[in-house]
């Protein structure tokens, strides 16, 4: 049944980090079961650099949502950031051995894991493997060759790398909190889940994900993704900002940012003053709302114009019918919407991650800063349809009239499809509530 799979997200973020437990309703909405958080000390701009800390805070938040879901968790869907990550396009082809039977599953798989073993940089991996448009016999613009003829299938993939050290410190971390990773997903993709629609990715949308640590960027453009990026300021840099600007302490100047912050000056009254408890009985600190104001606008412009770039870069800005979604914890800045209008000359919005939910008593979870969360669980209830819908098309076609089982390879498919299926589903004939 539906409701008996339960999915779990696991993003550790450079302010906090978050599980969500989650299954989906009769409706196929989305239902948080139980949300725990905790504050990240030991990540920096995405990269895990204290193992101890990291993993007290993963064992806090997963105890936390254990409570409220009453669920045993025990296998995570976990996202990864950071600067680290690159991302490439590369072209593949295999030659098939005949030109009569159709293309399969498996040839698509064939070329798709060709692609795990072309040369990157030493020292990175490959964590996603995303075809862009498919060519059989040098006719291109195929987006799904499966049951066409052909000898020759080709394709251009989109590459994404990250450090082998940061995904084996994640990696680390999880397995210490007692978890086990089922799938490492790039955050700005588990966002991407949770904010966009399919119209939007069809028509061209480019996501900005501003982070505590970093602001994830990813283009999509006939519902396929085109362009990732990641820009090494996030929410704390202009925390740090207000902090040196205005001399406070840092709980006071994320204060300021989130209480008072304005993205545009003009909009900030130059009458509004806060006033600043002092330090050690003195004086009180009194903070124009104007100069905070301007402090912000300066970091947040640099971050647009960044992304921006990124856009320009892709080549994909005149493509981009959907505009823009801002989302994560910076999303909630005041004008940041206007702002980045203004800036770039293109249509956005806030993203919220409620489309999927369907109704919870969690209302917190349909913040902006959430987002890469609820993805996370998205991405691991998507990875779970994909693999039984490709079981049942492979079923399929080997039962059809005409069609000759292969004697090798397809025992391994199955294998890998099963395995990877495993402690996704709750076995409720043992009558235990364990995941």
């Amino acid at each position: 049944m539906e409701n008996d799979k339960i999915v779990v997200g696991l993003d550790i973020g450079t302010t906090k980090i978050c599980a969500i437990v989650g299954r989906k309703n009769e409706f196929g909405k989305l239902e948080v079961l139980g949300m725990g958080k905790a504050e990240s000390d030991g990540v920096i701009r995405g990269i895990v650099t204290n193992i101890d800390k990291t993993v007290n805070a993963i064992e806090k938040a997963v105890k936390e949502a254990e409570d409220q879901s009453g669920i045993d968790i025990r296998v995570v869907n976990v996202g990864i950031a950071g600067q680290h990550i690159r991302s490439s396009i590369h072209h593949g082809s295999i030659t098939r051995t005949s030109n009569d039977d159709e293309i399969t599953i498996e040839d698509i798989n064939r070329l798709s894991n060709d692609m795990y073993r072309i040369v990157i940089p030493p020292g990175s991996e490959i964590i996603h493997v995303m075809p862009q448009d498919y060519t059989v016999d040098y006719e291109d613009g195929i987006k799904d060759p499966v049951g066409m003829s052909g000898v020759k299938l080709e394709a251009d993939f989109h590459v994404i790398t990250a450090q082998t050290n940061a995904i084996n410190n994640i990696n680390k971390c999880v397995r210490r909190a007692g978890l086990e990773i089922e799938n490492l997903i790039l955050e700005p993709l588990a966002s991407s889940l949770a904010v966009l629609s399919d119209e939007e990715k069809e028509a061209g949308i480019c996501l900005i994900d501003i982070g505590g640590g970093t602001t994830d960027i990813a283009i999509f453009h006939d519902n396929i993704i085109r362009h990732t990026a990641v820009i090494p300021f996030g929410g704390n840099i202009i925390t740090s900002d207000i902090k040196q600007g205005c001399m406070v302490m840092q709980h006071q100047a994320e204060l300021l940012k989130t209480k008072f912050g304005k993205a545009i000056a003009e909009e900030a009254s130059p009458n509004e003053i806060v006033s600043i408890p002092g330090i050690r009985n003195r004086a009180p600190k009194e903070i124009s709302i104007k100069n905070l104001a301007h402090i912000i606008e300066a970091r947040m412009e640099e971050i647009v114009e960044l992304a921006h770039t990124e856009i320009i870069t892709s080549g994909f800005e005149n493509r981009l019918a959907g505009g823009i979604v801002i989302t994560g914890g910076g999303g909630q800045l005041s004008g940041l919407k206007q702002l980045v209008e203004y800036m770039t000359g293109m249509d956005a919005r806030i993203g919220y991650p409620n489309e999927h939910l369907g109704r919870s008593k969690m209302d917190a979870v349909k913040s902006p800063m959430y987002a890469t969360s609820v993805g996370l669980v998205l991405s691991g209830f998507r990875a779970i349809d994909e693999r039984e819908n490709r079981y049942k098309e492979v079923r399929a076609a080997n039962n059809r009239p005409g069609v000759k089982k292969k004697e090798t390879g397809g025992g391994d498919f199955f294998s890998k499809i099963l395995n990877k299926t495993r402690g996704l589903l709750i076995d409720d004939l043992d009558g235990k509530n364990e995941y």
